[in-house]
């Protein structure tokens, strides 16, 4: 016999192109009544919220396959119901199934991932990495620190900037999927060189999330 996945049930917040990660967090406005139940639903309980991405716009569209959970740290509850929240994300996961469930919002049954331990990047791959990152950022006009960038340790760096980088919902979700630093950072450089020369379209405008 196989080994048994060992599952549990999330409550989710299906959001394109927002993704978080195990270490980072997520500020997030809540005001849609059925995400406004979820936040009050998890205060209530654990304070943990599953964030993945849907694979298109529409209501109830089919969910991407892997997410993370993240537990509501700073929160400020607003007299009109509203929310503004501080996600901190502990742990990737990958759904099993989507879950009948009589909330307002959506519950799947899923299995958390392990994370690598003690990760680093080679120095070649980090000075590979900084050196397609300030090319990128030049090209996008950002504005960056980095003096703040080059003390943050490898996965820090790597997640931080796949969490934020502008880039579309499939690309952001395939970085999320990718396992361990160097797989992401590979797939990170690949992605700036590929979207710093597409990113102006025929409308001279970002054309990414």
């Amino acid at each position: 016999m196989g080994a048994t996945i060992a599952s549990t049930r999330l409550s989710i917040f299906p959001l394109p192109g927002a993704v978080l990660y195990p270490g980072l967090q997520l500020p997030l406005h809540i005001f849609e009544p059925r995400y406004r139940a979820l936040v009050s639903d998890a205060l209530a309980r654990d304070r943990r919220i599953a964030m993945i991405q849907p694979q298109s716009r529409e209501e109830g569209a089919p969910l991407f396959r892997v997410g993370c959970v993240g537990k509501i740290g700073q929160f400020e509850a607003l007299d009109d119901g509203r929310y503004n929240i501080v996600l901190e994300g502990e742990a990737r996961f990958r759904v099993l199934r989507e879950i009948d469930a009589a909330t307002a919002f959506r519950q799947v049954e899923a299995e958390l991932l392990p994370e690598p331990a003690d990760e680093v990047l080679s120095a070649v791959e980090r000075a590979g990495f900084e050196r397609e990152a300030r090319r990128f950022a030049a090209a996008q006009g950002y504005r960056v620190d980095w003096e703040s960038v080059a003390r943050l340790d490898d996965v820090s760096l790597i997640n931080g900037v796949s969490q934020i980088a502008p880039f579309d919902a499939a690309a952001k979700q395939a970085l999320l999927e990718a396992d361990g630093v160097n797989a992401r950072c590979e797939l990170l450089v690949q992605l700036m060189q590929f979207f710093g020369r597409h990113d102006g379209g025929d409308d001279g405008e970002v054309t990414l999330q």
